[in-house]
């Protein structure tokens, strides 16, 4: 009898242990992201597409081996954020000389609104590409005419990473980016998201000798 009393004692304690540890683990609070001060403070930025940009919806791919942005850096103390990202304005990115996976279509890319860039500092050191909704549509022409349309929903978040360099280097690889395709035959019309690939390099256009820069 006083070893199943002690069985079930030493039962519930264990049941009380796990619990309490569960509780524990399930209030741990969220880690605090790193600080992150980008500078030259003020300066303005070229990101320029290295090699080629790609966009794949469903079964077709749109290629550019042409794409700019520009923007700059929060003048000071915006430079800085002691526990997070910091965000830069940019101009939507022009793409152009871009072909199509499929043939006999020929694609033509537009991009309007409010774009970001947001460069969070660490190991590695991450950016975040905000797309406005609706920002990029791309359109084609030929033996498909099809619209593909970015964020249909509201802003969307492009993750990326970031190099410091000589020049620095911004880029996306198999970034999922939500969409809606329409059209008619040989449009991928069941299409949600697209993947997009890319690579940036950004200069300081207002100091050429310095470097756009990511630290603590």
């Amino acid at each position: 009898m006083s070893r199943t009393r002690t069985a079930l004692a030493l039962g519930m304690a264990a049941a009380a242990a796990l619990t309490a540890a569960s509780a524990t683990a399930t209030a741990a609070p969220l880690p605090v992201a790193g600080s992150t001060t980008v500078t030259p403070a003020g300066h303005a930025f070229k990101a320029t597409l290295s090699g080629k940009a790609t966009l794949k919806a469903g079964s077709v791919t749109v290629t550019c081996t042409v794409s700019v942005a520009a923007g700059s850096v929060p003048a000071a103390p915006g430079n800085q954020n002691p526990a997070g990202p910091v965000s830069s304005p940019i101009s939507p990115p022009t793409y152009s000389s871009c072909t199509s996976s499929m043939p006999g279509v020929t694609p033509t890319v537009t991009t309007s609104g409010s774009w970001s860039v947001s460069m969070q500092n660490g190991s590695p050191i991450t950016a975040t590409m905000t797309v406005p909704a609706g920002g990029l549509v791309v359109q084609t022409t030929g033996l498909a005419n099809c619209t593909v349309t970015t964020a249909p929903g509201g802003p969307a978040n492009v993750p990326g990473s970031w190099a410091n360099g000589a020049p620095s280097s911004l880029t996306f690889t198999n970034a999922v980016v939500p969409v809606t395709v329409t059209g008619g035959f040989g449009c991928p019309t069941s299409a949600t998201t697209s993947t997009f690939n890319a690579v940036y390099k950004v200069t300081d256009t207002t100091n050429p000798a310095q470097q756009i820069t990511v630290t603590p």
